[in-house]
């Protein structure tokens, strides 16, 4: 029996059982679904701000298949743009940016919108999508800008000022 520790740890040593290789279970390859190309920008009118993004590939995915009734061309936060804004003046100040270069059947286009009501989020949108037509072709710019859609609409609400009901607005004079 050894009587020192560094006895003790050869000991040890001995009479440990040989170490067990053990394999890896490695993950298999997982082939990568080809990410598309899109182009991005941002577009905001009043409190409003939109994220467009304007793919230029199709899908090929059941999901997001444009040749199927189902899969939809102008989805805004998820739904269609029909759905999403519902008076087709709306829908009309959304895609106008596409219509006037003549690009609304060749993109596929996503777009995330908060703040704002329906018709500052109309004007965002097309606002946002006229940038990215320009990231995607720098020769578009010039009718863009002569249309007026690159360029931002800087009115804003004017803020509530003390005293006052709205901005301007006093409380009505009373006599008595």
């Amino acid at each position: 029996m050894p009587k020192t520790k560094k006895e003790e740890k050869t000991a040890r040593k001995k009479t440990k059982k040989p170490a067990v290789k053990r394999t890896v279970k490695r993950p298999t390859p997982v082939a990568k679904l080809k990410l598309e190309k899109y182009y991005e920008a941002e577009g905001r009118r009043k409190t409003a701000v939109a994220r467009t993004r304007l793919f230029t590939s199709k899908a090929n995915t059941q999901k997001d298949n444009l040749d199927s009734p189902a899969g939809r061309a102008f989805l805004i936060n998820e739904k269609p743009l029909e759905q999403y804004f519902p008076i087709s003046e709306l829908q009309q100040i959304a895609r106008s940016s596409l219509e006037k270069m003549k690009c609304l059947d060749k993109f596929r286009v996503s777009v995330r919108v908060h703040g704002g009501g329906l018709k500052a989020q109309a004007e965002a949108v097309r606002h946002g999508t006229a940038r990215a037509l320009v990231l995607f072709n720098p020769d578009f710019r010039k009718r863009l800008k002569a249309t007026g859609f690159l360029t931002r609409d800087p009115r804003m609400r004017e803020r509530k000022k003390f005293g006052l009901k709205r901005a301007r607005r006093a409380p009505q004079w009373q006599k008595r």
